[in-house]
């Protein structure tokens, strides 16, 4: 059976700034952040959903269901060669690179100004950057939407794993399990991890995302913004 499952924090710590399990690092994949400026073209997918809300076909930066497309911070628009805090836009660090304030989407005077900000604004997000007015990265609310209102099943695209997700009108989007970068390193994963654009208010270190697998479909937080994951967009009129 199905859940969407909001962890506690004790759970979510036990996590650790980091996405998954059953992780381990490879050092051949890279990512070279050459996606550039520009809106790209993206293929939309109507699911009957009772927001409106379409899905895209596949990720973003990708051109095929199962790829995984670019990676981005949380908050970022561009890709880039590592995913720590030294490199993050919205952040100060000390000498050693450890994160010391956050200077946007803030919810906690220990790491600064506290200006409240709890959902990615458009100049913020990947999605409206790359895709154009009206599309953005999900919310919490829009993957919990989908998981309501599809069925899903484990299943592969030439050899790549993920989750189909059916809608009651027939149509569908497949969703690919990817790694996420941790500073230049590509980490492999058993379950897949995407953005969402909501703040984890309890900590504003850590994003919510969503993570799929063989055998489970979550609403996580527990991940540094920092790090770079894929994005599957969605497109709201």
């Amino acid at each position: 059976m199905k859940r969407t499952i909001r962890l506690s924090a004790f759970v979510a710590v036990a996590i650790g700034l980091a996405f998954g399990s059953c992780q381990k690092e490879e050092s051949g994949k890279t990512n070279n952040g050459t996606n550039g400026g520009g809106q790209l073209e993206m293929e939309w997918v109507d699911l009957g959903l009772p927001s409106g809300a379409q899905w895209a076909a596949f990720n973003l930066g990708a051109s095929a269901p199962e790829e995984s497309g670019d990676f981005y911070a949380w908050g970022e628009t561009e890709t880039k060669k590592a995913y720590k805090w030294s490199t993050y836009k919205y952040c100060t660090v000390d000498a050693e690179g450890n994160l010391l304030t956050l200077t946007k989407y803030n919810t906690d005077t220990k790491y600064g100004a506290v200006d409240s900000l709890v959902t990615l604004q458009p100049i913020d997000d990947a999605a409206t950057a790359k895709l154009g007015a009206g599309a953005c990265i999900p919310t919490s609310d829009d993957w919990e939407e989908l998981l309501r209102n599809t069925t899903s099943v484990y299943d592969s695209v030439n050899g790549v794993k993920g989750r189909r997700y059916t809608a009651a009108n027939g149509n569908s989007i497949f969703i690919p399990v990817t790694g996420y970068y941790r500073d230049t390193t590509y980490v492999v994963v058993s379950s897949g991890s995407y953005w969402s654009s909501s703040l984890y208010e309890g900590n504003p270190v850590t994003p919510t995302y969503f993570q799929l697998g063989k055998s489970r479909e979550m609403l996580l937080f527990g991940a540094a913004r920092c790090s770079g994951t894929s994005v599957r967009a969605v497109r709201k009129e």
